[in-house]
């Protein structure tokens, strides 16, 4: 065993976070009398991912995010909506879809039948994350999960890295595994923290000449050569 400790990125590692959106933001249009077309949708998520792009770079806080975020699409549309209302029955609706990508749950089942220790790292909301991991078939094979506004920082944060190790004392830079698909996060998180990483990459993107990838797969069932 290489490494009996790994640590997941959920969205769009070991969840559908596109699909999950698109039935919650549908959640939150019937609830709002919004219009739901792929159009309007579009505009929501690149507002989205601009705020959640300055999120990551630190600029920003989740809070600002998630608020801001439908601030700004009501007025893309002109709409007189409440903002907060729309946030939370997104969020709610987010935290009840729960979709895994191909072989989650495969790979997962057999890494924890190996003995191997799962946890998830993640920047998401916690209230969804928790609630999404709840009603997941194969939540409980996760031993826990580090959530950045719990952790009071975030990835690529190496205090974010500083609060998990505080709380596993038994991970070191030599028995453990980060294993993701954002660069700006995942990968680059655990560069700063000094940790082996693992690229998920099931679009094959060129890897970037700036960062260390230890491992790079394009399905999640490749991991299980690696660890």
């Amino acid at each position: 065993m290489n490494y009996p400790y790994l640590l997941f990125d959920a969205d769009d590692t070991l969840f559908d976070f596109p699909k999950a959106s698109v039935r919650a933001f549908s959640a939150m249009c019937t609830a709002n009398h919004i219009p739901d077309t792929p159009e309007i949708y579009q505009i929501y998520h690149e507002i989205n991912k601009v705020l959640w792009q300055a999120f990551d770079r630190g600029e920003v806080s989740k809070t600002f995010v998630t608020r801001e975020r439908y601030v700004r699409f009501l007025h893309a549309l002109s709409l007189d909506r409440d903002p907060d209302k729309c946030n939370q029955d997104y969020l709610t609706a987010l935290g009840q879809s729960v979709f895994p990508l191909p072989y989650a749950e495969e790979v997962c089942r057999t890494l924890a039948d190996r003995g191997h220790h799962l946890y998830i790292v993640t920047n998401a909301v916690a209230s969804v994350q928790r609630s999404r991991l709840s009603r997941c078939s194969f939540g409980n094979l996760f031993a826990g999960a580090f959530i950045s506004e719990e952790a009071g920082a975030a990835k690529p944060e190496e205090a974010y890295y500083t609060y998990i190790r505080t709380h596993l004392p038994a991970l070191s830079r030599d028995n453990a595994l980060f294993i993701g698909d954002s660069l700006s996060t995942d990968i680059r998180g655990a560069n700063n923290a000094g940790f082996p990483c693992c690229w998920f990459n099931p679009k094959h993107a060129p890897a970037p000449p700036d960062l260390r990838i230890d491992h790079e797969i394009h399905d999640l069932r490749e991991l299980l050569s690696i660890v």
